[in-house]
């Protein structure tokens, strides 16, 4: 998807609003951020194939029992995952993108779950495959981290989804870590919208083929597009201004499927239309909702 000035509009309309409805209102979206952190990791985890659900989640990260037997390595991933949202919400202004950050993070990630990997890059024999796609080899991590990290801090041209989406697509295609690296790669979107003002976003396991498919079209085209990463960003960060709107508006937040019924709207227009954020929905938990 072409980032063209329409879509700037937009995004422009929606954050000039987002920004003046949350002064004075810091505490509300810390209540919105924590009681959406467990569909945030779960949704995360779900991609990397953990087991967990929503609700499993929600009580690991509550330090409740779970009703079946789970691994303690997603234990772990849960916790360790959440543990780092909370971290970088709280760095923001004095962090800055760089290499120590992400081999920090990658640390707080992967320990207690594989502590010899922890917090470095891959060296030498360890090689990883993701599909098809066979990553650089370890020799040339470092330097490809360097040339990346330089590239998206020195990339002054381009617009800031289409400067997210290339770092994402570029990140994973070198695949720097051993384990972990798309968990990483999606804080790495969060930590890089928030410092510029944006709220965090949700890449949600029911769109995986459509976000594995974007990471195919940019390793198979001679120009690297990121056109399909960036529609991904797009649609996920107008949800999220869609979300905070609605609470930071005091609206009267409903499921789609009332605002159909009261509306006469067919349901499966307004799913579509959701979909393609043609409307203000947004989803908590996996169901539609929106401001009436």
């Amino acid at each position: 998807m072409e980032i063209n000035k329409t879509i700037k509009h937009k995004i422009n309309k929606l954050k000039k609003e987002y920004d003046i409805l949350r002064e004075d209102k810091q505490n509300l979206l810390d209540i919105i951020s924590e009681a959406e952190l467990p569909e945030s990791v779960y949704n995360s985890n779900a991609i990397e194939n953990s087991t967990l659900t929503i609700a499993e989640t929600e009580k690991i990260l509550l330090n409740m029992e779970v009703s079946r037997n789970v691994s303690v390595r997603e234990v772990f991933e849960a916790k360790n995952l959440a543990g780092l949202f909370g971290y970088l919400k709280n760095k923001i202004i004095t962090k800055d993108l760089d290499k120590d950050l992400i081999l920090l993070l990658h640390k707080m990630l992967i320990l207690n779950i594989d502590n010899g990997i922890a917090g470095r890059f891959r060296k030498q024999h360890e090689y990883v495959r993701v599909g098809t796609h066979i990553a650089p080899a370890p020799e040339h991590i470092e330097v490809m981290m360097e040339s990346l990290l330089f590239e998206y801090s020195g990339n002054v041209q381009d617009y800031f989804l289409e400067k997210i989406s290339k770092f994402h697509l570029e990140f994973e295609s070198i695949h720097p870590f051993c384990d972990g690296n798309g968990r990483i790669g999606r804080v790495l979107i969060n930590f890089q919208l928030m410092k510029l003002g944006f709220p965090p976003i949700t890449i949600r396991d029911k769109e995986k083929q459509v976000y594995y498919n974007s990471f195919g079209e940019y390793r198979d085209s001679n120009s690297k597009k990121a056109s399909g990463m960036s529609r991904i960003l797009y649609l996920a960060l107008l949800e999220s201004f869609h979300k905070r709107l609605a609470y930071l508006g005091a609206k009267k937040i409903i499921t789609l499927s009332d605002y159909a019924k009261e509306s006469g709207e067919s349901l499966k227009i307004l799913l579509n239309k959701s979909k393609r954020q043609t409307i203000s929905s947004f989803r908590e938990k996996g169901v539609w909702k929106i401001a009436k």
